[in-house]
């Protein structure tokens, strides 16, 4: 079912509304949806090149807005949907570990979710039960949504053709290795300052 559900996304890219879908993919991605936008992402900047960062503007806007549905089902309505999404995806027993890693680290904890391939949604949702402040979330989110988008939508617009299975088949590494670097980065800046 899953896979049928992946082909059905990029189907979308060969139709006028590929953006649209875009936009409507990475808003319910972020808040509920199991499949990320970075498939239909992709293919778009593969068809057009040109319109790389457009796609990945759509795709980071969307993202963000549906971070912020997420926020708002965790702080208004997790008893009757935020549950079902965290037990659908099983992280209910980690539930009290994501308190604490937004005790601890705060916009960190939505920013490395945000660009990672750990489930935005569950960060989003838990950012509103725990209310989290809105403001640095928003900001976490526009930064690290746009960060990943944007650098596929760089990266094709590139390479092109060629980058698309280096993409299909790094991608989880290239986003780790990110993060580590610029986890590495805040903490020179913090030892000089």
């Amino acid at each position: 079912m899953l896979k049928r559900l992946y082909q059905y996304i990029l189907s979308w890219a060969n139709t006028p509304y590929g953006a649209l879908a875009l936009f409507i993919l990475a808003f319910i991605e972020s808040s509920f949806f199991p499949i990320p936008p970075d498939i239909l992402l992709i293919a778009l900047c593969l068809s057009i090149p040109a319109k790389s960062f457009k796609y990945a503007l759509i795709c980071a806007a969307g993202s963000t807005i549906g971070g912020c549905f997420g926020y708002l089902i965790g702080m208004k309505f997790m008893s009757a949907v935020g549950v079902k999404i965290i037990e659908f995806y099983h992280i209910a027993d980690q539930f009290e570990y994501i308190r604490e890693l937004y005790s601890r680290y705060d916009a960190w904890a939505v920013g490395i979710a945000g660009f990672t391939p750990i489930p935005y949604k569950v960060f989003t949702i838990t950012a509103g039960v725990f209310n989290i402040d809105f403001k640095v979330f928003l900001f976490a989110s526009l930064i690290s949504r746009g960060l990943r988008f944007f650098l596929v939508g760089w990266l094709i617009f590139a390479m092109g053709e060629k980058i698309k299975p280096f993409i299909d088949k790094y991608f989880n590494t290239l986003a780790v290795i990110f993060v580590i670097l610029l986890i590495l980065g805040f903490a020179l800046i913090k030892f000089i300052l």
